[in-house]
């Protein structure tokens, strides 16, 4: 468990919205860099619950509260990788995803649930630098040997390969119209 008193002494913070005035001037993202300290403080209101109603709320099934607990101990690339164990693109499904987990939250009953979908997103975009890059393991720029093929356009492709590469599998996605979109070798 992050903090066992977490959520009674943190309030629930989210990272605050740009102005509309400037967001509509460019594509960048809707929120503000939220740093990680407050990422941090905000993972230790998990409250580790026995039954985590969060799994069920997130259609991934997501281990919410393990990756909130390595957050908190700054254990970031443990947290990454336990992110990446049910999820293969979390770079923007933390984007687009309604967090459903944060209304399935059992703090969520009598007090604001936690802050779940707003600490996904930066743990994933780089670990220890919220808003920073992130390479997903297993990628490599070498020449592909054997392995499957598996030709796409789209993301369910590269979901595939994903998942083929933890079984020791060589795997490369091709374009349709452009070449090798991405390489994974065991």
């Amino acid at each position: 468990m992050a903090d066992p008193r977490g959520f009674l002494t943190t309030d629930r913070q989210l990272p605050e919205r740009r102005p509309v005035d400037v967001r509509i001037q460019d594509w960048q993202e809707v929120y503000q860099d939220f740093d990680a300290r407050s990422l941090e403080k905000q993972a230790g209101r998990c409250m580790d619950c026995g039954i985590p109603f969060c799994h069920q709320g997130c259609p991934l099934g997501n281990l919410i509260p393990e990756w909130n607990d390595l957050i908190y101990d700054r254990d970031w690339g443990q947290a990454i990788e336990r992110l990446h164990a049910t999820n293969n693109f979390p770079e923007f499904t933390g984007r687009l995803c309604p967090a459903p987990c944060e209304a399935a939250c059992v703090l969520g009953i009598n007090a604001d649930p936690v802050t779940i979908k707003q600490s996904k997103w930066p743990l994933s975009t780089g670990p220890g630098k919220p808003g920073g890059s992130h390479r997903s393991r297993g990628v490599t720029d070498r020449p592909h040997g054997r392995g499957d093929r598996i030709r796409t356009r789209r993301t369910r492709g590269c979901a595939a390969v994903g998942a083929r590469w933890p079984h020791g599998r060589g795997v490369r996605a091709v374009g349709q119209d452009r070449g090798p979109v991405a390489l994974w070798d065991p």
